[in-house]
């Protein structure tokens, strides 16, 4: 198996942002990561997972990979049960956007609850 760099992407609006924190990480930091040799980002799991989850995370892949030529990733680690319940009981994720981003964060029961 070929190693790869991988950068994640972290959501700052936890830390009293509105999303500027993330638009100029989304912004600014893939060409510091290109430049250190990244091939993949990860966008942050609470990207996916927060109250609400980012409305601007399918912007933000976009603009990444058009501009920076960096494959993008929804998800740095499982979604952890208790985040899997609540937003499939407030259909957060029913777009078909959603259901589609959070596949690669998206395992199984046991693996969900190791992560609460």
């Amino acid at each position: 198996m070929k190693k790869i760099k991988i950068g994640i992407i972290i959501c700052g609006r936890y830390s009293n942002c509105a999303a500027g924190k993330c638009f100029r990480a989304a912004h600014n930091s893939p060409a510091e990561m290109k430049k250190n040799g990244v091939e993949k980002i990860h966008f942050a799991t609470c990207l996916l997972v927060g109250y609400p989850p980012c409305p601007r995370i399918e912007y933000f892949k976009k603009f990444i990979e058009e501009k920076y030529g960096i494959e993008v990733v929804y998800g740095s680690h499982p979604i952890p049960q208790n985040y899997f319940i609540t937003h499939s009981n407030l259909k957060t994720w029913n777009s078909e956007f959603f259901k589609k981003a959070i596949i690669p964060a998206l395992t199984d029961e046991k693996t969900r609850l190791s992560y609460d």
